[in-house]
């Protein structure tokens, strides 16, 4: 444990630093800041051992953004990135039974469902390389590094009594993640995306993202004593993201 904490440590140091390093070389100046507002829709899951089989659960995102350009390195646009935003994340259960088919509810005669939406707010933070037009056009980039989230609350969505679930039916009977409250509050890990931005000099910066997310954070207790040994959230994101410049280097 000790040791996996230690390589997580150090792939998150290695994400946070490598904006800095990319000031420290000799290109063309730039000191562009523009903030804005993005939203999207989040497709996402909880990694769990034992294994729950599941299904992605659909939610929203959105909040504040923040970039800051600092150096233009050969055709490369060198920036940090950042993001302040509300999400819905969570899993939804796959509740089959041993031939693939939906469990049926002997009280209700309909498909057992269930889902849970966990509520953040999450700070990413972003090294990021653009290549194309600054100024008035299109430009592609990568971006990456760390998040961190801090739990909110959540949401249970189901169509049956916890108590008189079809249990005997069930290829896949691990049911202790339904009514556990979430002991780690806080969530941590590494994103990164890839996009399109289209640019014009008066009109600000319009973006389109998609983004994955991988939590190296479980939202419970794993240590031999708990119940799961892992349950780690991850999330794939279809973002647009709308700025607009504050401050613009003369070129």
């Amino acid at each position: 444990m000790k040791l996996r904490n230690r390589s997580i440590l150090q792939i998150i140091c290695l994400l946070v630093f490598f904006p800095m390093v990319s000031m420290a070389q000799v290109g063309e100046y730039r000191n562009d800041l523009a903030i804005g507002f993005n939203g999207g829709y989040m497709l996402s899951n909880v990694g769990f051992t034992p294994k729950v089989t599941q299904t992605f659960h659909g939610g929203l995102t959105g909040g504040l953004s923040f970039r800051y350009v600092c150096e233009k390195y050969f055709n490369s646009i060198c920036s940090i990135y950042a993001e302040l935003n509300y999400a819905q994340m969570g899993w939804k259960e796959d509740i089959l039974d041993r031939e693939d088919q939906p469990v049926i509810n002997e009280e209700t005669q309909i498909k057992e469902e269930f889902s849970r939406t966990l509520n953040y707010v999450q700070l990413p933070i972003f090294a990021r390389l653009g290549w194309g037009k600054e100024q008035r056009g299109v430009q592609f980039f990568f971006q990456a590094g760390p998040q961190v989230g801090y739990y909110l609350g959540d949401k249970v969505t189901k169509n049956f009594d916890l108590n008189k679930r079809n249990s005997l039916k069930r290829a896949n009977d691990e049911v202790h993640q339904d009514t556990m409250a979430v002991e780690n509050k806080l969530d941590y890990g590494i994103a990164a995306g890839i996009g399109m931005e289209y640019s014009l000099p008066k009109a600000g910066h319009m973006l389109l993202e998609l983004r994955y997310y991988y939590g190296l954070g479980n939202i419970y207790k794993d240590s031999k004593r708990d119940y799961f040994g892992k349950s780690n959230n991850s999330s794939i994101v279809l973002k647009l993201t709308y700025l607009f410049d504050l401050k613009k280097t003369k070129q």
